[in-house]
């Protein structure tokens, strides 16, 4: 496995506690992204190296940059039909460009003209951007805010090939960090190491509320 890891305890120290934080994995060149997937679709994706198969171009897939979040979201991969965990290698300028076009999921007052502005913006749109509060190994929830971008329409036909670098299978290593949330051992939890993101263009970062 290729993801960077860090010990739960010790990350918990550096992590903000409250506010909006895109928390990832990331360098120059990729953001790591999760994603849960049932077998059919998930083992097509990591042998293949790119979503095909049962995979549907035609139906909105999100994506999320936080381990935690997406361990809420498929309870460590129990949940049937998300039992294939993955790691996206997503080329950072990709990732970058879903933040610049991404519409809110829900109205903005202060963002959008008007309501009937806004779902014109949301009916056209190829990313949709959603804020949800973070969870802890056991899926409280915490005063910080996760992200999750929804991509549809031309962008999931970039996404599905041309935007990844690498897919990885995490499913293993979800299962063995699983059995330490269970004991109740969170120091022995080891995660992917993540900090807080900020896209490179200031404006983007102010009306994701980062800044």
């Amino acid at each position: 496995m290729k993801l960077k890891l860090k010990s739960y305890q010790e990350q918990l120290k550096e992590w903000p506690q409250e506010g909006h934080h895109i928390m990832a994995q990331y360098d120059e060149e990729k953001v790591i992204v999760y994603q849960s997937y049932r077998p059919e679709i998930g083992n097509f994706a990591a042998k293949h190296q790119y979503f095909g198969g049962a995979f549907k171009r035609t139906r909105m897939t999100w994506i999320k940059p936080n381990f935690l979040w997406m361990m809420y979201r498929n309870g460590w991969g129990k949940k049937p039909g998300q039992e294939v965990i993955l790691a996206m290698h997503l080329k950072r300028e990709a990732f970058g460009r879903y933040l610049s076009k991404a519409v809110y999921s829900n109205y903005q007052e202060d963002l959008y003209e008007s309501k009937e502005h806004w779902q014109e913006e949301v009916k056209s749109s190829s990313i949709r951007l959603q804020w949800d509060p973070d969870h802890d190994p056991y899926g409280g929830k915490l005063e910080r805010r996760a992200i999750q971008l929804g991509i549809r329409n031309e962008e999931i036909v970039a996404y599905s090939k041309d935007d990844i670098l690498e897919i990885e299978d995490i499913s293993e290593f979800v299962s063995e960090q699983y059995l330490f949330v269970k004991s109740h051992e969170l120091h022995r939890l080891i995660l992917p190491e993540e900090k807080p993101y900020l896209p490179k263009d200031i404006e983007v970062s102010r009306r994701l509320r980062l800044i």
